[in-house]
């Protein structure tokens, strides 16, 4: 039976103490905060130590940067990152709970804050906010009980030389038992003879379902988003307990988000663009007043379907989907870790 809250509350802590860790004070240490000697051609080099004198860190290329690895039981509860946009789809995102050597979140940096699309997408929601010019905001509480590491991976032939970041949360010993935050991330290619897009297909484990997010590029012409939203809870086979109506309609629009873009709370469409001739879209939905339980099992899928110009009859598309589900689960469930190839990092 699954056990836990969802939420960001400090209560779930006893002798709470609080920290954060950035370039500043890579260890989140009590006290240790701009500690940096400035060299003779920084830019606080008249002004000494104490000062702005280390904000950032490099990412050499093909490297890892590891932004904390904490070795105690607490919660993660703000994460703030920017960097270039030209790096934007080239970074991977991976934390580690509790010393296991496989990571439970696995996915590219911008997908895990809602911009999967090559392109910084502003979007002012409950659990993600991206603000001008690149600030990346995450609100998703993560709870460890014995440690947490993450680490961020450069996939661009170049150096990143300014990878700004913030980790911040408490430390303390957990009243309840932790659900750990995972994400499920897939991209691939849907076509006329099989329109559907598989989310999530290997959840054994009981948890909540708390988010999904959509970057859709479409390579098929007309209205692209009739397909439903299809949840497989606990055993089901065939048909779903949970069908949606619509993409529009799961992402809390409707009638083919005919009034454009919108970014709220809880949903959103924030991004719609035309690139390179294909048309690209953003789309989010956090089960945060709604959240979706299950005790054994879950898949989730989407179908992708449009309209022959007649309008009577359904039409398989051919689009390239990246998908990004947000899942709290009971115990960690580790990926094999592996390199992401460039054609499923690189901007449709």
């Amino acid at each position: 039976m699954f056990s836990g809250q969802f939420n960001n509350d400090l209560p779930n802590l006893k002798d709470a103490v609080t920290f954060s860790i950035s370039a500043e004070n890579p260890n989140g240490e009590k006290g240790k905060g701009a500690q940096s000697i400035p060299k003779e051609n920084n830019p606080a080099s008249d002004l000494g130590k104490g000062w702005k004198v280390s904000p950032c860190s490099i990412i050499k290329k093909h490297s890892t940067l590891t932004l904390c690895d904490i070795k105690s039981s607490g919660i993660i509860q703000h994460i703030w990152v920017t960097f270039d946009e030209k790096f934007l789809n080239f970074l991977v995102l991976r934390v580690y709970y509790n010393d296991n050597k496989n990571p439970s979140i696995q996915l590219p940096l911008a997908s895990f804050f809602c911009n999967g699309n090559g392109k910084i997408s502003k979007l002012a929601s409950s659990m993600i906010l991206v603000n001008s010019k690149g600030g990346m905001n995450s609100y998703w509480p993560i709870p460890f009980e014995k440690g947490c590491k993450i680490e961020v991976e450069n996939a661009y032939e170049e150096d990143v030389t300014a990878f700004f970041y913030q980790i911040s949360g408490n430390l303390g010993s957990l009243t309840t038992p932790p659900i750990y935050l995972h994400t499920f991330y897939n991209r691939k290619r849907s076509s006329p003879s099989c329109p559907e897009h598989v989310l999530i297909e290997d959840v054994k484990n009981s948890g909540i379902y708390a988010g999904t997010y959509l970057a859709w590029s479409q390579l098929s012409t007309g209205w692209w988003g009739e397909g439903e939203m299809k949840f497989y809870i606990d055993g089901d086979k065939e048909y779903p307990t949970i069908c949606g109506t619509g993409v529009e309609d799961y992402f809390g629009g409707a009638w083919s988000f005919g009034e454009g873009t919108y970014s709220t709370a809880f949903l959103g469409y924030p991004e719609k663009s035309d690139t390179n001739d294909v048309k690209k879209h953003g789309l989010y939905r956090f089960h945060i007043m709604d959240p979706i339980y299950f005790r054994k099992d879950l898949r989730v899928t989407v179908q992708t379907l449009g309209w022959w110009p007649d309008w009577k009859k359904f039409k398989g598309l051919d689009d390239d989907i990246a998908s990004t589900s947000y899942v709290y689960l009971n115990n960690t469930q580790t990926f094999i870790e592996r390199k992401f190839p460039l054609s499923e990092l690189y901007p449709r």
